[in-house]
């Protein structure tokens, strides 16, 4: 073959070679996000998951130009999305808003998870906290943690409390005054907190432990009666409702945590930009209140304290679950 004819050959080789490689260099230089992400949310469309996950992705949308997808993939008590974002590539475009369920309570109660919640996820920062509220009907004849503790113990067996289902954090939680109070109360399983509340207005159980957006309405209505806040400090939205520590049982804290996790493996340049734009997210005065609003707690820590935050989590339940005899399921 003539030599001109064989350069003509390897020049059109080549041409398309360097101009793939180009591309590729092009795009592997482009900045973090270079598209929109996805924020999976494991639970129902309107749960403070989905609220607070849809106010986080409207601020960070606003200062990226790139909007957030919002994925509700509910299902199996937070297990089906968390674990579609274990598996998700670590590039930063798939994030999780995971709770104290998915992460710390779960791995309390189930026995073989598709999922690690410490090796699988890189956790960008804790969003906000949200204890619980211990509530009851207004038949139950207790005004107060004390008395109601007084009740149970003269009624053995004889009151029961509302949860959202088997391995919920509002199941540990009454496992936990059970425990901790020595009384005995009896746990009744719902599909989900609307109907385990709808049934604790009706007055069909006596108690539950709930987040205050949820029961707040109800408490201010008549229809149910607060008796202590699960939490270090008194909710601004309660500012008159004790803390258990001062209704008299201490080093009891029980709710929710919302939080953003990435894939394990996501490059760590990633993780700090997630961070700081939720640090800075938190700090707007719209969103702080937002947060109030619902009863919630800013946090915003670093990925290191949210890491050791869910470590020390997951003994706390685990304990629980083991003080209190939960088979695992």
């Amino acid at each position: 073959m003539p030599s001109t004819v064989k350069l003509v050959l390897r020049s059109l080789v080549a041409v398309p070679l360097a101009v793939g490689l180009g591309t590729v260099t092009i795009a592997a230089a482009q900045p973090y996000p270079a598209k929109p992400i996805r924020i999976v949310v494991p639970f129902p469309a309107g749960g403070n998951a989905d609220i607070f996950a849809r106010a986080y992705a409207q601020k960070l949308g606003d200062a990226w130009k790139q909007t957030p997808v919002i994925d509700n993939r509910a299902g199996a008590a937070g297990i089906i999305g968390t674990q579609f974002v274990a598996k998700s590539p670590a590039d930063g475009y798939t994030l999780l808003f995971g709770t104290t369920g998915t992460h710390t309570t779960n791995p309390a109660v189930y026995a073989k998870l598709p999922y690690d919640p410490v090796r699988d996820f890189a956790p960008v920062s804790n969003f906000a906290d949200s204890p619980f509220l211990l509530v009851v009907h207004p038949s139950v004849p207790a005004s107060s943690l004390r008395q109601l503790i007084t009740l149970a113990k003269a009624r053995p067996g004889q009151l029961d409390y509302a949860s959202f289902g088997i391995g919920s954090s509002a199941h540990l939680a009454g496992e936990m005054l059970r425990t901790m109070a020595g009384i005995n109360i009896v746990h009744v399983a719902y599909k989900g907190g609307p109907p385990a509340l709808n049934d604790l207005i009706g007055g069909h159980v006596a108690l539950m432990f709930n987040s205050l957006p949820a029961v707040l309405p109800h408490v201010k209505s008549g229809r149910l009666h607060a008796l202590a806040l699960a939490a270090a400090k008194r909710a601004p939205t309660l500012p008159d409702m004790p803390t258990f520590a001062e209704a008299g049982l201490t080093n009891f804290e029980a709710g929710s945590w919302y939080g953003i996790l990435a894939p394990a493996g996501t490059p760590r340049d990633v993780v700090t930009r997630l961070h700081a734009e939720t640090v800075r997210i938190l700090a707007l005065p719209d969103v702080r209140q937002r947060l109030a609003s619902e009863g919630a707690a800013v946090i915003g820590n670093t990925p290191e304290e949210f890491a050791a935050q869910i470590q020390r989590d997951i003994a706390r339940w685990e304990k629980v679950a083991r003080d209190a005899r939960i088979p695992k399921q």
